[in-house]
């Protein structure tokens, strides 16, 4: 009888073991299949802008954003290449900067995202890039009338 009594408490404990060790298993496997942040992840997306000094503050806002080693912005592309440490920032995190010092910038599924009303106005006169005669003005298309 107590031999009986030890071999079903042993065989209780196995399956407790091996149990236990599914589990283990499991959660070990689903932490591999988690995604790698990269340490020098290449990303992409369009800011609106119009000209150098759009330039210059487009790239110091991404750069102020910690993990950001790169960034480039074409001024007739609109197109933001940034190099980015996953770990320590997200694409995101980069966009809302870039909104604050107010320039509107596009997400992932190319949607317009606009910088406050207040940001905007801080951006220098010539750097209105929503109005349409600056932009007519800065690719050379307004002439300037003569005085009467």
């Amino acid at each position: 009888m107590v031999f009986k009594t030890l071999k079903v408490l042993t065989l209780l404990s196995m399956k407790k073991i091996v149990f236990i060790l599914s589990l283990f298993m499991i959660s070990f496997t689903m932490q591999s299949q988690e995604i790698q942040k990269q340490k020098s992840a290449k990303v992409s997306f369009k800011v609106d802008g119009i000209c150098g000094m759009c330039k210059k503050r487009i790239e110091t806002a991404a750069l102020k954003s910690k993990g950001v080693k790169f960034a480039m912005w074409n001024v007739k592309t609109h197109q933001l290449n940034v190099i980015m440490d996953e770990r320590k920032t997200d694409v995101e995190t980069i966009q809302q900067s870039i909104l604050a010092v107010g320039h509107d910038v596009f997400d992932v599924n190319d949607k317009k995202l606009l910088a406050t009303k207040n940001a905007y106005s801080s951006v220098h006169p010539c750097c209105k890039y929503r109005d349409q005669e600056i932009i007519l003005n800065h690719q050379g298309n307004l002439q300037k009338q003569k005085k009467h």
